[in-house]
């Protein structure tokens, strides 16, 4: 966080919550009459607007009034997790040079088209 957003953070916000990845949620304490409410986010690591989860993305970008509840999840959601390309957790598929450069043999089932067949 900049020395700037900080000093705009503790002036102008009014905390609203938090995530389980440590992020802080804020809103404008005096809003402007007319005007959207003010919204922001404080990043608990560097800034990555993948780790914000689901519930709060909604929130930040006034789909809801409220956050959403965590407690609502179905049983087939999976936990949010930030985008990890990049990393070293990142996908790579079979063949990737990171991953030894080697991908599986051709199996012969491919027929090339070719015009007028």
């Amino acid at each position: 966080m900049t020395l700037g957003t900080r000093l705009f953070t503790w002036f102008k916000g009014h905390p609203v919550g938090s995530d389980e990845a440590g992020n802080r949620y804020f809103v404008e304490r005096r809003p402007i009459a007319g005007r959207r409410t003010r919204r922001w986010v404080i990043y608990a690591g560097g800034v990555d607007a993948s780790a914000v989860p689901p519930e709060w993305h909604a929130w930040l970008h006034y789909t809801t009034d409220a956050p959403l509840a965590v407690t609502a999840r179905r049983p087939w959601q999976k936990p949010h997790l930030a985008n990890l390309t990049g990393t070293g957790a990142g996908y790579r598929p079979p063949g990737h040079d990171y991953s030894g450069g080697t991908r599986a043999a051709a199996t012969g089932d491919y027929e090339a088209w070719t015009p007028g067949s």
